[in-house]
């Protein structure tokens, strides 16, 4: 059946304000189960890890079971091919120092400009640091696609590592991501994946994909704030980790520096949940085909429940395209192809005439709706497209708990500024 949106909402607490939500793409609101596990574990199990007591015991047993969620979110062979962090760009940082660890000067790497600059910063400098080049692969500024001739250019130089994004988080793309996989393989050159764009839109499946390296952060898919990486264990296990001595040498744990934020993985295993009554409440559509792919247990209702998200948010995307290209003077970047929805999120960027982003931003503020402005960490994107020095553009995201309503008043607003 499809989304009853009233019924979704209710999960939500934050939207019971009068506001619109278009910000997601920077942070969604978070569920009603995700606060609910974060209070429950800071009233009745608040421990540090591996005691002998009762609140330690309950404690380990909760962090597990966040492994063990995220590895079905992802589905990943195990939990233990699943590291907590502070989010995506510490745990990129982290990761990058033991993965160019092995690297040696005259190697090289390959960057986008399509990505957030957490996928592009920890590794120019980590090669800074190793004497490795870094190859750039170029996006059309028409469309908002990554070229794929230019990485195929940049593959053919036997990089040892590809970082690339599942979703641009400023225009919306959707890379066709195991056909970029399977050229990366081809050249043996690793793959890092930044997900958190596309995590909250529709389902993952690692072992499908074959990347190497996969991370996300649960702030921007309806959870407290954490990042979550997916490696494989092939790779994870002769990696060098920078850890104190005490710290444990097996995964996931060598990779979780110090204490983690308990409180914050009891809160991303409520995300988890959150998605699971998805797929059981509005997932029965789908059952025929992820059945045959193979899912099973709280993987298959996740799967359902992403799937059924996914389709709702073409009717979202399909609006919202069609609002923004109803407002005269309003310049949209990235895909626009009514046609080919499934190769986007519900993330728009545009300008409008001739005022700056900050005044767009403020003055639908103004109104109860709110959006981004600027470049959203994805500097090489708007410097790319020419608009960095002005002011970047204004971001407006959609996730499945807005309406078709909002979208309509976000076209009113516009047209009256």
């Amino acid at each position: 059946m499809p989304l009853d949106l009233t019924a979704i909402r209710r999960h939500f607490p934050a939207l019971d304000s009068p506001a619109i939500f278009f910000d997601n793409p920077g942070g969604t609101q978070i569920a009603r189960s995700s606060l609910d596990r974060i209070t429950n574990y800071l009233l009745h199990c608040n421990a540090n890890h591996e005691g002998a007591f009762a609140t330690s015991i309950a404690s380990d047993a909760i962090l597990e079971e966040a492994h063990q969620a995220m590895a079905d979110f992802y589905n990943a062979a195990s939990a233990e091919e699943i590291i907590f962090g502070n989010n995506m760009t510490t745990l990129t940082l982290h990761l990058s120092r033991s993965i160019s660890r092995s690297w040696n000067a005259g190697d090289e790497i390959a960057v986008t400009r399509l990505d957030h600059d957490a996928n592009v910063t920890p590794w120019v400098l980590a090669a800074q640091d190793k004497g490795v080049h870094v190859n750039w692969v170029d996006f059309d500024v028409e469309d908002g696609t990554l070229k794929l001739d230019s990485l195929q250019k940049a593959l053919e130089r036997k990089p040892r590592l590809l970082a690339v994004g599942y979703a641009s988080n400023s225009l919306g793309t959707i890379n066709p991501l195991k056909q970029i996989i399977e050229m990366a393989h081809d050249a043996g050159t690793l793959v890092y994946v930044d997900a958190v764009q596309y995590a909250a839109h529709g389902p993952i499946d690692v072992q499908k994909l074959d990347c190497d390296f996969l991370v996300s952060s649960s702030y921007k898919f309806f959870g407290p704030h954490a990042g979550i990486l997916f490696g494989k264990r092939e790779h994870l296990e002769p990696l060098f980790a920078y850890k104190v001595r005490p710290a444990t040498n097996s995964l996931p744990g060598r990779f979780e520096t110090g204490t983690q934020n308990h409180e914050g993985l009891a809160g991303v295993l409520g995300a988890i949940e959150y998605f699971e009554w998805v797929g059981r409440t509005f997932g029965a559509e789908h059952e025929e085909g992820l059945t045959e792919e193979g899912y099973r247990g709280r993987a298959f209702e996740l799967k359902k429940g992403l799937t059924a998200i996914q389709a709702y948010e073409f009717e979202l995307s399909r609006s919202l395209l069609a609002a923004l290209q109803s407002v005269p003077g309003l310049r949209i970047y990235g895909p626009q192809n009514v046609h080919h929805l499934e190769n986007r999120v519900a993330t728009f960027s545009f300008r409008l005439r001739n005022l700056h982003p900050r005044q767009v931003a403020e003055k639908l503020a103004e109104a109860g709706i709110y959006v981004w402005d600027g470049n959203y960490y994805a500097l090489n994107v708007s410097e790319r497209l020419g608009v960095e020095e002005s002011g970047g553009m204004v971001r407006v995201g959609a996730v499945h708990y807005n309406t078709l309503a909002e979208v309509e008043q976000l076209r009113e607003a516009l047209l009256s500024i």
